[in-house]
């Protein structure tokens, strides 16, 4: 038995309980009262890159939630790479769906039970773990290595940019793994090889100066919500279609290669929506579900406020009503012209008697996409292969990581995505969990992936 497993097999109890130990702290970087919550997660972090035998191990401002950096540089003529993940976590709401209190893991039938079980604390713990048993186990690792996490994913990591321009030298690689993903299925692997992009905002409607009888003033000024629900439905056909003006001038049409690839993957529609609790899918006409999913962009409304929201009746006319607005997008696609695009159309469509504004959230990122030959992409392929012993799916996401666009753009360096958590396990919901199979599976795949990556340079 190699030295590196026998060192996983040894030490297996004590790195579940440092696994639960970083779950029980509420890292909830959306909001203001976790503030000191992510900090305490990311001083874990930094003391257990420590333990696990990395060097020059920091915690870094920001300006916002911190970064933690650690290295281990010794492996002279051979390639660096940088270990991305995030130990901040969502918010639990509604509290009341969980079946054990979210910060309190709970194991149940092969599974650990916590907000971040999977998403993202569970993947990343498992390449520390990783590194610690080669460097513990053999005394050195097959090539550089320097871990980058952070604290602020969950809201769109709004600080990185200008943190990643200023340290490119610290963070300078040769390639990223991120293990901020996830597998098809339990028994069936899948590497990401794009994510779409994002941006948001949100619209507020004013129209009196405060709210209004509605016997003694309905009928003769405009309503916000009316004039806000008008505004939203202008923005979409009534099949899906995004209709604001300039939205689509840089989405590129689907390769006939694309469609192929996302094809190949099983998709069970009827099960898909079943699963849901929706009698049909519905999107974009023209694209299937995986297409409208992973490779076309998206314009949806989060959510929407105004007036009364109390028990009972209250017949008042509002003086404001609010939408909230996130846009996926997909390569090529600006987030600031995306932006630029509705606040156009919205001016354009403001119905009388109400000002409208236009406010854009921080934390919009671009899309990325892994280039199909890139050496370490075909190098995961085969490492996944061995480990679950089936060829993996070569999927996208629908969702961002933020900092895949960055570390190409400020680092010049692409980025695979190498991850064991499962995609049906409630990231962002009640009960969220992680397999405890795959606790095992993952330290031993992230083991073969550096050594796989150190023997092909």
């Amino acid at each position: 038995m190699a030295s590196w497993q026998q060192y996983l097999d040894d030490h297996r109890t004590r790195f579940l309980e440092d696994y639960l130990d970083l779950l029980r702290i509420p890292s909830i970087s959306a909001l203001p009262e976790h503030a000191q919550d992510v900090r305490r997660a990311a001083e874990w972090v930094a003391r257990r890159l420590e333990s696990a035998g990395l060097e020059g191990v920091r915690v870094m401002e920001t300006g916002g939630h911190p970064v933690v950096y650690g290295e281990w540089l010794h492996a002279p003529g051979k390639p660096t790479v940088l270990i991305y993940g995030h130990f901040d976590v969502q918010p639990v709401d509604p509290l009341e769906l969980w079946s054990s209190p979210p910060f309190e893991p709970s194991i149940r039938d092969g599974r650990v039970y916590a907000r971040g079980a999977s998403d993202n604390k569970g993947n990343f713990i498992l390449a520390v773990f990783a590194v610690e048993a080669l460097l513990r186990g053999e005394g050195q690792l097959p090539l550089n290595v320097k871990f980058f996490l952070e604290g602020q994913e969950e809201i769109g990591s709004p600080q990185l940019p200008a943190f990643i321009a200023q340290h490119k030298d610290l963070l300078a690689c040769d390639l990223v793994i991120s293990t901020d993903g996830a597998n098809w299925a339990e028994d069936q692997p899948s590497l990401s090889v794009g994510s779409r992009g994002l941006c948001a905002l949100q619209i507020d409607v004013q129209g009196a100066s405060s709210d209004l009888h509605s016997g003694l003033y309905g009928g003769t000024i405009q309503n916000p919500i009316h004039a806000l629900v008008r505004l939203l439905d202008s923005m979409r056909s009534p099949d899906g279609k995004i209709l604001v003006e300039g939205f689509y001038d840089r989405v590129a049409p689907l390769s006939s290669e694309e469609r192929e690839m996302l094809a190949r993957i099983p998709f069970d529609e009827e099960a898909y929506a079943r699963n849901l609790g929706v009698p049909a899918t519905f999107g974009e006409p023209g694209y299937t579900t995986l297409e409208r999913a992973w490779v076309r962009p998206t314009l949806e409304v989060n959510g929407i406020w105004g007036g009364f929201q109390g028990e009972g009746t209250k017949t008042v006319l509002p003086n404001e009503a609010h939408a909230k607005i996130s846009c996926r997008l997909v390569p090529d696609q600006d987030p600031e012209e995306i932006i630029a695009c509705i606040k156009a159309h919205v001016e354009r469509h403001v119905p009388p008697g109400v000002r409208v504004s236009v406010h854009p959230f921080p934390g919009s990122a671009r899309a990325y996409v892994v280039p199909p030959d890139l050496p370490a992409l075909q190098v995961a392929r085969q490492v996944l292969a061995e480990v679950y012993g089936k060829e993996p799916y070569l999927i996208r996401t629908g969702g961002t990581v933020p900092v895949l666009a960055l570390f190409l753009t400020h680092l010049g360096a692409h980025t695979i995505t190498v991850a064991f958590g499962v995609e049906d396990e409630r990231f962002h919901a009640p009960d969220e969990f992680f397999r405890l199979a795959n606790f095992d599976r993952g330290q031993r795949g992230y083991v073969r992936l550096l050594q796989r990556l150190g023997e092909e340079a």
